[in-house]
């Protein structure tokens, strides 16, 4: 199969290309980017000029397809070329190309990066950053990134996308974050404007700008960390919610993983899926959760937490089970007694995966206590109290003690 040139470039355009960068758009037959880029090669260049579709994905398929024509369409003439912003592979179509054709299929000239250049101009070290892209993405995802004194560049589209940051900080109390908006960067219009974010309101910015923020809280603003175990009142529920001195158990046992896929079964209040995502952005996670009024309320929560990809699925385990892909990780929080449940979660756990699940009745333990003999792991009890007022003193109030089971499936030799 031929090989696809990806060819970063920045607002500097031609000037800004590098010898090989040049000669891979010099030999190309098609040449495909955004208006905006195809408008900075010089008239020399030969190629055929593709400007995206919306949507993408048939030209996406006609590449991927190489010289074979992709629905009845003509195939491209080869070589092909196609321009991205600053660094491909950094939230760019060099990413999106290497998961569809294969890296193989791909020779990548990078340009400096929108956040590389961001870092520069504000003496930021680029490992203490981080990059968050909110380019066709929910801007919920921001919300776990919300501590005080993290830096953060935000990758934004659109003249409103700094106004848009800017009301998702003050609606979580975030408003007097450093917020610096830098404009074109890297060309002769380059800009940088600094506010907090509680100032910047509903100003418009130039279409290519990207947003650098320094959090800092207002008096009060509730403080998430990403680690497991947020506090109770981080969440909405009718009292399926497992308290989180169980949930940072739980989320230890299962030790989130990248990409690992994490089935929250009786999932309540989305507890344990959200922390697990929150604990690892590439981790997935399905909540299954029958009752539709908690299942909404899992998606709310999930949006305000800052997990917006978090799969919500409203029907009955283990019945349910049987449509999901197969997962690294499984708590189980509800239904425990359910006749098959715990089976049917062992049997459809993958190879090296992780099972956790709790009880709370004397049922449930007994189910726990069945599945540790017949596969094996460990159980562990857990009985807490908490301080309570009692007249002018304070006494212990115990909770129900609660049973852990946890177990690892065994990979093949």
């Amino acid at each position: 199969m031929p090989v696809i040139a990806v060819v970063g470039i920045g607002v500097d355009g031609w000037a800004g290309l590098g010898e090989g960068a040049r000669a891979a758009v010099m030999r190309a037959r098609t040449l495909v980017g955004s208006r905006r880029q195809l408008e900075l090669i010089p008239p020399c260049a030969p190629a055929d000029r593709r400007p995206w579709p919306s949507p993408l994905d048939p030209l996406l398929e006609q590449l991927a397809g190489g010289s074979s024509a992709a629905d009845g369409a003509e195939p491209l003439p080869e070589p092909v070329c196609v321009l991205a912003s600053g660094d491909p592979m950094l939230h760019g179509i060099g990413a999106t190309l290497a998961r569809r054709l294969g890296p193989e299929r791909l020779a990548v000239y990078p340009h400096p990066s929108a956040f590389a250049l961001a870092c520069a101009r504000l003496g930021w070290p680029e490992a203490e950053v981080e990059l968050i892209s909110a380019v066709g993405r929910p801007l919920e995802a921001l919300a776990p990134l919300l501590q005080p004194r993290r830096r953060l560049i935000v990758y934004v589209a659109g003249a409103d996308g700094a106004a848009a940051v800017a009301a998702a900080l003050c609606d979580r109390g975030f408003g007097p974050s450093r917020f610096v908006v830098a404009e074109q960067l890297g060309g002769a219009r380059e800009r940088l404007r600094e506010a907090t974010a509680a100032s910047w309101g509903e100003e418009l910015a130039d279409p290519l700008h990207v947003v650098a923020i320094e959090c800092r809280a207002e008096p009060g603003a509730p403080v998430l960390s990403r680690h497991p175990g947020l506090p109770d009142s981080a969440y909405a529920h009718d009292g399926q919610l497992t308290k989180w001195p169980a949930r940072a158990v739980a989320l230890a046992a299962l030790a989130p993983g990248p990409g690992a896929l994490l089935w929250d079964i009786g999932a309540g209040s989305g507890s344990i899926a959200i922390e697990w995502l929150r604990a690892e952005p590439l981790a997935r996670a399905v909540a299954v959760e029958r009752n539709p009024e908690r299942a909404a309320r899992i998606a709310a929560n999930a949006r305000r937490l800052g997990v917006p990809a978090l799969e919500v699925v409203c029907k009955r385990a283990p019945e349910a089970l049987a449509e999901l892909e197969q997962p690294e990780a499984i708590f189980v929080g509800g239904g425990i007694s359910t006749a098959g449940l715990l089976d049917t979660c062992w049997q459809a756990l993958a190879p090296g995966g992780r099972i956790v699940a709790h009880a709370v009745t004397l049922e449930g333990e007994q189910a726990l206590a069945d599945a540790c003999a017949r596969y094996g792991g460990s159980l562990l009890r857990l009985e807490l109290s908490q301080a309570a007022p009692l007249g002018g003193y304070r006494v212990w109030r115990p909770a129900l003690p609660l049973v852990q089971w946890r177990a690892e499936k065994e990979r093949p030799r």
